[in-house]
């Protein structure tokens, strides 16, 4: 039997050759005998160019049909895909090259000058070109070769990808994630959320990452399913094109643009079945303000890198409100204390999985590896959440977030769900900072809806009145932004960067409760 994740895509979509598979914004569609020709070029080009079984493919693109190609083709010729975030500047993009060693480079024009040298630095062999129109070198050189390609027979182990963690602490990780971790969670994924040929989902998502490539993607093409396959998210653009597709998946900040849209009515989605969001925890409030405006509940599901999706709320079945749902059939999910025994229902612990989804281990990092690991092989997430009693699962944080203040753990979550629904208060995020005092002292982030007038005392008194004094926070900051990632996490090591500066003295716009 072929493992090779490609060929249990093509199982599916053999029958349908002449059916879409991706539809473009201008109307333009490749069918899904398009995909099954021009990845065969694609993995006869990667051939011709010397690079063999278990090579490392580099891509750091725009969003494009090729793009998608360029990773199929990979998985069809037995080789290790690597999507790097566009956004990558040139000093990580040589820590990525230096660290993973591919034979194939692939970058968008402008980066061309600045590839080039890089790759020669890290003994790449090969440097292409792909611009967002789907063109460049990669493309002129594929163009001259076959469209007939026999996939690699691959083992269920074998590497299908490597991806980088985002490295909010330390050294970027390489996770390594093989054939049968992806067909596994993209099966089950199927199965849980009904996908169906007859589907079209709505992607906006990029694909240098799970969401948009293993999740969205993977679960369409083992389906057979059709992609309005959109280059990124436009508000504007999700409501004109949300009455022809049948499933969605976002990011958070993707339903809080579309709530601020008057234009965005419960006609415009009552053709979507699903709604999905996940890479970031979604507000109780966009939450209930969604299922007021469309009648939907949408889904919330808990995913990393590692391993593709953990949880799922039911397709059929109970959404809760501020739960990632319970565990996915085939993943064994338990919270722990910090001596690895299990917490009670409702009591937050260490968040730890097994299954055949979770990867094998971080690339050349052997001893990093081994500690992510317990001893009867479940994988240390290094979030912290509670189950309720009948196993959901409730996030509170990162366990590198966990704020200790007087010796006291105070989960941030907690602290900025109280905030959030403060009137006046479109976000928050809660950190600590280093005091002399207690070790830490819980600050908090406030970002204010438009027009709010807020009052950092105010907002610290109502958390007083709501939670123990312990968790207050010492400091509010009234603030424009927070920072984020790619896919729309915050990114509290920058916050913590950003303010720990700010600690001396009481600065206009905070307060310092005692």
């Amino acid at each position: 039997m072929n493992h090779n994740l490609y060929a249990a895509f093509a199982a599916g979509f053999s029958r349908r050759l002449e059916q879409p598979c991706l539809i473009l914004t201008d109307g333009r569609a490749w069918t899904y005998g398009d995909i099954e020709r021009a990845s065969a070029r694609m993995a006869n080009l990667l051939v011709r160019l010397g690079l063999r079984r278990g090579d490392r493919i580099a891509m750091q693109t725009d969003k494009s049909p090729e793009a998608l190609v360029l990773y199929l083709a990979s998985l069809r010729a037995g080789m290790v895909f690597l999507p790097l975030n566009p956004a990558y500047q040139a000093q990580e993009v040589e820590y990525f090259l230096n660290d993973a060693q591919p034979g194939l480079f692939v970058c968008r024009p402008q980066f061309r000058e600045a590839a080039l040298l890089l790759a020669a630095q890290s003994g790449v062999a090969h440097t292409l070109v792909l611009d967002e129109n789907g063109r460049g070198s990669l493309i002129d050189l594929a163009a001259a070769q076959s469209d007939i390609f026999e996939t690699v027979q691959s083992g269920p182990e074998e590497l299908a990808a490597i991806l980088y963690t985002s490295g909010t602490t330390g050294r970027s990780k390489g996770a390594m994630l093989s054939h049968r971790n992806l067909l596994s969670n993209a099966e089950t994924l199927c199965r849980e959320w009904r996908f169906t040929p007859a589907d079209v989902l709505l992607h906006m998502l990029p694909i240098f990452h799970i969401h948009g490539l293993f999740v969205a993607c993977h679960c369409t093409l083992l389906a057979g399913s059709a992609m309005l396959f959109e280059p990124r998210f436009d508000v504007r653009r999700a409501i004109e094109a949300l009455p022809d597709a049948t499933m969605f998946m976002g990011v958070p900040t993707y339903y809080t643009r579309l709530l601020a849209e008057p234009g965005f009515t419960r006609k415009c989605a009552r053709g979507i079945r699903l709604f999905v969001s996940g890479s970031a925890p979604l507000l109780a409030e966009t939450f209930t303000a969604f299922a007021q405006r469309t009648g939907q509940r949408i889904l919330e599901r808990y995913g990393m890198t590692e391993g593709g999706m953990y949880t799922s709320n039911p397709y059929a079945g109970d959404r809760r409100c501020g739960s990632v749902g319970p565990a996915l059939p085939g993943v064994e999910l338990r919270v722990v204390d910090d001596a690895g025994r299990p917490c009670g229902a409702g009591v937050p612990g260490h968040i730890q999985v097994r299954g055949e989804n979770v990867f094998s281990g971080y690339w050349r990092m052997p001893e990093k590896t081994a500690e992510e690991f317990t001893d009867d092989g479940f994988f240390r997430t290094g979030d912290i959440g509670h189950l309720d009693k009948d196993g959901y699962l409730f996030i509170s944080g990162r366990a590198r977030d966990l704020i200790i203040s007087g010796g006291l753990n105070i989960y941030p979550k907690e602290i900025e769900d109280v905030i959030d629904a403060l009137p006046g208060v479109a976000e928050s995020a809660v950190i600590g900072l280093p005091h002399a005092d207690f070790g830490e002292a819980v600050t908090a982030v406030v970002i204010g809806e438009r027009g709010a007038q807020l009052s950092a005392d105010a907002i610290a008194a109502a958390v007083r009145e709501r939670l123990a004094a312990f968790k207050v926070p010492k400091r509010v900051f009234i603030a424009a932004d927070l920072p984020r990632n790619a896919m729309g996490k915050v990114q509290k090591n920058l916050l913590r960067e950003q303010y720990a500066h700010r600690q001396a003295g009481a600065p206009a716009g905070c307060s310092k409760p005692e």
